[in-house]
């Protein structure tokens, strides 16, 4: 086991200290206990464990705990608090937490944290930034859940993808040109057909899971106290988990609807792989999108919101007014309203080679998952957008370089001025204008894009170890087979946009961001005309749960006893 990091010099300790007025709150919520050198309080494949607050004594996080391979992640020591961010997601434990002396802690449950995330704002702001802070180091070192695939497999890019917007602590073992992976092949006897693999601490391997089967073995998937048969009719169905989605089910669910949210593969949408939003209201400093998405779903929740993960939706059925949305594993679930959030998917670029480096070196997404693999080199990244624009910014923190390239002649048109005004005084930062890439470089990773000015017609050759595409949106409409009114390039139409022709057939008009079927609503991304900004989307949810209050009523669906949204918000 390699020596102990100290608690008040490591990072993961950061923001951890507990002073003694806070002590007595979390005193209230939990139990204290004796522990013995060696006594292990938590282990690696458990379920959840408690918060452990150290009273007395040490207590070590271990990767590994009880193989030749263990090693001390960080010791933690009076006053402060083990866990991390999977505490709050409901994901399985990948570290052991263990007495490295004698003393005592003090043991808060589960679901007693959640309760303070919900009633102390002081504690709950101090343990969610600890728990956030604590989760981005962890995946800068690769605790967790490992991947072994080929960068050529379809399967192990939708895990790739999965991870990173999941924001799951991870290391991927690449088949190609990694040293370590012969040594990997050798231990696991898992034939090559079989890749990928992920390996998850205390649990059997999974073998090119689905995404539903990898979240299910995180202990991501569904709630607890969700019901894996949807049999009853519940009030509201949010379909989508990016912030229009997040805001419709925490309005929902604080106002009395019964309220499922489904969320094919994580929740925060685009919104949740920015890496810092600065033009949000209230957010002088900017958020993340991982922290405005951790924070969304805790108030969900709290509200009793269900949450389903890594299940898409495959077909609308509407009948006696009630609405079915059938998932890709088979279930239903079954709502008197439905609000469609599923967002625009970013396009791919046209060019030879592109799928051979998605996910090891073209991206559509710049996270600290991605951000590690041009760590310290260059990257392109391609689009005139804002979330091009918080790209750029972000890898030019730890990037060597960052080319940002765009077909017009200027940023102004597409993106806020606040991030044209950062790009133009990085000095790292440079804008190739009326640019596109024609080519990738490179052989078993990207080295370099050739690029095209569209005015003279010259071709050059630019560095880059990571190309991040953001570059326009397709709708995620596909599964609703035609059902609802569309515009001319698949997004959904609402209330007065929705066809004359169409409005004539219905009993009653649509309502303002109701879609041409009466009870289903559209917001976000995927809604025709949307302005794509995450405060709109946000307050486009809330709006479109008081619009299904208004449908309800309208229809007689809803009972008679059914809450009305506050006048306060």
């Amino acid at each position: 086991m390699t020596a102990v990091i100290a608690a008040a010099d490591d990072p993961l300790a950061h923001q951890a200290y507990l002073g003694d007025s806070q002590l007595e709150v979390l005193a209230r919520y939990g139990t204290e206990q004796a522990i013995s050198v060696g006594e292990v309080l938590f282990a690696d494949g458990d379920r959840t464990h408690d918060l452990i607050v150290v009273l007395e004594g040490a207590v070590q996080v271990v990767e590994h705990y009880g193989t030749a391979d263990a090693d001390v992640v960080v010791t933690y020591g009076p006053g402060e608090f083990v866990g991390e961010m999977g505490m709050l997601t409901g994901q399985r434990v990948f570290l052991s937490g263990v007495a490295s002396t004698d003393g005592r802690v003090l043991r808060v449950p589960v679901e007693q944290v959640r309760v303070i995330m919900a009633q102390e704002p002081d504690l709950s702001e101090l343990i969610l930034r600890a728990f956030l802070f604590r989760r981005s180091l962890l995946t800068t070192r690769g605790s967790g859940i490992t991947l072994l695939g080929s960068r050529f497999c379809a399967g192990t890019r939708r895990l790739l993808e999965l991870v990173a917007r999941n924001r799951l602590s991870s290391r991927w073992v690449e088949l190609e040109g990694t040293a370590e992976v012969e040594a990997w092949l050798q231990q696991l006897p898992v034939p090559l057909e079989d890749l990928p693999i992920v390996v998850i601490p205390g649990h059997p391997i999974l073998r090119n899971p689905s995404n539903r089967e990898l979240l299910d073995a995180l202990g991501l998937a569904t709630d607890d106290e969700a019901s894996a048969d949807q049999r009853e009719v519940c009030d509201l169905l949010v379909v989508g988990g990016g912030p229009g989605g997040l805001a419709a089910a925490v309005y929902g669910s604080s106002e009395g609807l019964t309220t499922t949210l489904a969320e094919d593969t994580a929740l925060g949408g685009q919104a949740g792989t920015s890496t810092r939003i600065e033009n949000y209201l209230g957010f002088p400093a900017g958020l993340s999108g991982e922290e405005l998405a951790a924070r969304s779903a805790i108030q969900a929740r709290k509200f009793g919101a269900q949450m389903m993960l890594g299940t898409r939706a495959r077909h609308l059925s509407s009948q006696g007014g009630t609405h079915t949305i059938t998932f890709e594993d088979g279930q239903t679930v079954t709502a008197k309203s439905v609000i469609i959030a599923t967002g625009a998917r970013y396009n791919k670029l046209a060019l030879d080679r592109l799928e051979q480096f998605e996910g090891g070196g073209v991206f559509y997404a710049a996270t600290q998952i991605e951000a590690q693999t041009c760590m310290g080199e260059s990257a392109v990244v391609v689009g005139g957008g804002n979330s091009a624009g918080q790209a750029a910014m972000f890898l030019g923190r730890t990037c060597a370089r960052v080319t940002v390239v765009v077909r017009g002649g200027t940023l102004a048109s597409s993106m806020s001025r606040y991030l044209i005004d950062q790009i133009e005084r990085h000095p790292l930062i440079e804008v190739l204008a009326h640019t596109e890439v024609t080519a990738l470089e490179g052989e078993s990773s990207l080295s370099a894009v050739q690029v095209k000015n569209s005015e003279t017609g010259c071709t050059s050759t630019v560095n880059a170890r990571g190309l991040f595409v953001f570059i326009g949106a397709t709708p995620a409409t596909a599964w609703l087979d035609g059902q609802l009114a569309v515009d001319t390039n698949g997004f959904l139409l609402t209330g007065t946009d929705v066809p004359q022709a169409v409005v004539a057939g219905l009993d009653r008009p649509p309502l303002l961001l109701e879609t041409s079927r009466p009870g289903i609503f559209c917001v976000g991304d995927v809604r025709s005309g949307s302005v794509k900004r995450t405060a709109t989307a946000i307050g486009e949810g809330a709006m479109a749960v008081r619009l299904v209050f208004d449908r309800l009523q309208l229809t007689g669906v809803g009972s008679a006893a059914m809450p009305r949204p506050g006048t306060a918000s």
